[in-house]
């Protein structure tokens, strides 16, 4: 049906025309300003909403108009997807989003229709508490709809993000995820390189749907309410004895006596890197959240903070297992002493407890040491044999992929950033990329010719690749992570140093990852694991 231009207004009433009329059409589209609204007469009353549904845009003059369940009422179905809407009663039956209705009057045979907006409050609560709604099914371009509607209303885009931490904090069983450790290079990514609304509006719906989408259908896992007096080095007893309640009580103590994540990340980093744990993604999340904090607000303080240090609490602790083991040995032996020149080179094809004692004998150089970590780590990176992500006949223990060689990158960044901070930690920081290495060894192809992946101009490289992500064509959450905090993290380290003799490696690395298959499912392998399970459960 051909839209009808508006008819005169008085104030905020649009004349649609006679009821006569609109009684022998039955339905009607009007344009006022930038809205396009459908009327509908049914032999007893008038209903208007917007002619777009809410759920794809599709048009509702095109619907069909029904009684509802107990006979009354007028129910909209549109005939896209069956969406359902009650146009007396203003619920969404069949959908999920809702429809904004516009009162009816009739004066003196004609109809008219208060179009009115809400107060940009109402409209700014009314997206959020929609947002929030829209996490229950992970619909994920009603979030984005939200997002532009709470802008659109005068409010901040970031209260999106605020609101989405607050929601889901209790609903991670083991605390923080990548959707909070990637939100602050998402927020970077939006305010450096964004050039359009949509797609300063990308990186806000990646983290909204990233946090509703590790919440989904999870129960809420209530935070300990205890509050007592904080102590740094209580705090760090409570995390390594994964006494939740203590270690909450003594958070919850900090944050009343007005401490923030500054006053508190050296203790949260120690805790971080008291072991080799969770492959070192405890120290990335800490450094992260300080972040993401900053960003923020202190307002946004409290939940990830309860977020992360759950997550410190709960993270496992791959040193104490035999393949890390040699990790609490050296880290006894070591002494800051060591003065042997040190290459990248000299770290690699070496078993992990070979590792150690070679970063041993060269550490009371930190700098050359960190070099050389991070260079032989980038040099496994770029020559990482592909075939192993392919295999299907290996036992458990050999589950490597891309992003065991990203990590190293990752947790390298948040290494040098917090013991730069907190020079104290160095000697875990370092020997824990080592972990990295000396684990990573056997999956490398040391004939591997990555000429190719060569990267002559760094500024270029990162603008193109970075830019890129504003449309990633990602399906899964966990890769497009991995996309912006791999080129976040390679590029704030090559800022950091970039003369260091590593810089050709990580971008070449980079750029190989960026462009290689990334295998994300293993049928074949977890089938065949499987059935090697089972048969040895006697």
């Amino acid at each position: 049906m051909t839209a009808l231009a508006a008819e005169p207004r008085a104030g905020d009433k649009l004349l649609v025309g006679s009821l006569e009329a609109l009684r022998e059409k039955g339905r009607q589209v009007v344009k006022s300003g930038g809205k396009q609204i459908v009327v509908f007469a049914s032999e007893d009353a008038v209903y208007a909403c917007n002619n777009r549904c809410p759920h794809e845009g599709f048009p509702l003059v095109e619907g069909k108009l029904t009684q509802g369940a107990d006979g009354g009422g007028c129910v909209l179905t549109c005939n896209w997807h069956n969406w359902k809407f009650d146009l007396e009663g203003g619920e969404t039956l069949v959908g999920g989003d809702k429809l904004r209705r516009y009162p009816v009057e009739i004066i003196n045979g004609e109809v008219w229709l208060d179009i009115t907006d809400p107060p940009a409050e109402e409209r700014r609560a009314a997206a959020l508490e929609n947002l929030h709604q829209s996490f229950r099914r992970h619909e994920y371009d009603r979030m984005a709809r939200e997002i532009a509607r709470l802008e659109l209303a005068g409010g901040d885009p970031l209260d999106a993000l605020r609101g989405a931490v607050g929601w889901t904090a209790a609903h991670f069983e083991f605390g923080t995820t990548h959707a909070h450790a990637a939100a602050p290079d998402w927020l970077a990514l939006r305010e450096e390189k964004a050039a359009d609304e949509g797609e300063r509006l990308v990186p806000l719906l990646e983290i909204v749907g990233h946090l509703a989408w590790d919440s989904l259908r999870e129960p809420a896992y209530p935070f300990p309410a205890e509050s007592r007096p904080y102590d740094a080095a209580a705090l760090v007893a409570a995390i390594e004895a994964e006494d939740e309640t203590a270690a909450m009580a003594l958070l919850r103590g900090a944050l009343a006596a007005g401490l923030g994540y500054p006053d508190l990340e050296e203790p949260l980093a120690e805790a971080a890197l008291a072991h080799y744990q969770d492959f070192g993604h405890a120290a990335i999340y800490v450094y992260k959240t300080g972040q993401l904090i900053e960003r923020l607000g202190p307002d946004s303080a409290e939940p990830l903070l309860l977020t992360l240090v759950r997550s410190l609490v709960y993270a496992t602790r791959e040193d104490l297992i035999p393949e890390f083991r040699s990790y609490g040995a050296a880290l006894a032996r070591w002494d800051g002493a060591g003065g042997e020149p040190i290459a990248p080179e000299d770290l690699r094809r070496l078993s992990l407890p070979k590792v150690m004692d070679r970063a041993l004998r060269s550490s009371g150089d930190i700098k050359a040491l960190y070099d050389a970590l991070l260079g032989a780590a980038v040099a496994d990176f770029l020559q990482f044999d592909l075939a192993i992500q392919d295999a299907t006949d290996k036992s458990v223990s050999h589950n490597v992929g891309w992003l065991d060689f990203t990590h190293a990158v990752t947790f390298s960044n948040a290494v040098r950033v917090l013991c730069s901070r907190h020079p104290r930690l160095w000697p875990q920081g370092l020997l824990q990329i080592a972990c990295f290495i000396g684990r990573n060894a056997a999956y490398v192809d040391r004939d591997y010719d990555a000429s190719a992946w060569r990267v002559d101009d760094s500024g270029t490289f990162f603008d193109e690749n970075m830019r890129g992500l504003f449309d990633h064509a990602q399906t899964e959450y966990i890769v497009s992570v991995h996309l912006v905090k791999l080129l976040t993290a390679a590029r704030e380290e090559i800022a950091a140093d970039p003369e260091a003799p590593w810089v050709s490696d990580l971008l070449a690395a980079v750029n190989r990852f960026l462009h290689e298959p990334l295998k994300r499912k293993h049928s074949k392998r977890t089938a065949r694991q499987a059935i090697s399970f089972v048969a040895g459960e006697g």
